[in-house]
C-alpha cells in the first residue's frame, strides 16, 4: 500500500517529463519503445501515465527517452531526474523504435541506423572503427556481451549470441555466435 502511495506521488513529479513527450516530434517512436513487446494501451490519458510510470521506475527507459527528445528543456530535466550513465546512446545514432532494453547495464550504442524492434542486453557495444559505424536492421537481438564493430551492416531478424564479436555483415533471418562471429542457423522466409 506505502509503495504504490509512493511511486503514485513519485509519478505525479514526471508530469514536466509528459509535457515534453506532448511537445516532441518523436512522440510515436516514444510510444512505440514505451510498449514495446506489449499490446498499446488506448486513450491518450492511459498512455501519459504509463509513460510517467515507466520514466519514474526505469533509468534505461529515462535514457532512451533523453535521446528521443533532445532540446534545452530535455538537459534541464536531466539535472533533476538523471539518467543511467552506464547506458549511453551517440546522439547521431539513427534508432527506430519499439527497442527493449533488457538490463542494458554498461551498453554502447554508437550505430550509423539501427531499424525497429531493437532486443538489447547487458555489456553490449555497437561502436565504430576508423569512423565507420554499422547498420543494423530491422527486429535484431543482441545477447549480453555482443560487439558489433564497424563499416557493416547487420540484416533484418538476426540474433547476435552472448560473447559474439561482429566485424562482418551478417544476412538477414541468421543467427550468429563466436569469435569472430559465425553463422550458426540461417532461417528462410516464406
Amino acid at each position: 500500500m506505502m509503495r504504490s502511495l509512493f511511486l503514485g506521488l513519485y509519478q505525479f513529479m514526471f508530469i514536466p517529463h509528459g509535457l515534453l513527450f506532448l511537445s516532441s516530434s518523436s512522440r510515436r517512436l516514444i510510444i512505440e519503445d514505451l510498449y514495446s513487446g506489449e499490446t498499446m494501451a488506448h486513450g491518450k490519458g492511459k498512455v501519459f501515465f504509463d509513460l510517467l510510470k515507466k520514466l519514474a521506475v526505469d533509468r534505461y527507459f529515462r535514457t532512451l527517452f533523453y535521446f528521443r527528445t533532445r532540446g534545452i528543456f530535455s538537459k534541464i530535466l536531466r539535472v533533476f531526474y538523471p539518467r543511467d550513465n552506464r547506458f549511453t546512446i551517440d546522439i547521431h545514432t539513427q534508432l527506430g523504435g519499439g527497442v527493449i532494453l533488457a538490463h542494458p547495464y554498461s551498453t554502447i550504442i554508437n550505430a550509423k541506423k539501427i531499424g525497429k524492434n531493437l532486443y538489447i542486453n547487458q555489456l553490449v557495444t555497437i561502436g565504430e572503427n576508423n569512423g565507420l559505424r554499422p547498420r543494423i536492421g530491422d527486429n535484431v537481438k543482441l545477447y549480453t556481451n555482443s560487439t558489433i564493430i564497424g563499416d557493416i551492416t547487420i540484416g533484418n531478424n538476426v540474433i547476435v549470441g552472448a560473447g559474439a564479436v561482429v566485424v562482418k555483415d551478417v544476412p538477414d533471418n541468421c543467427t550468429v555466435v563466436g569469435n569472430p562471429a559465425r553463422i550458426i542457423t540461417k532461417e528462410s522466409k516464406k
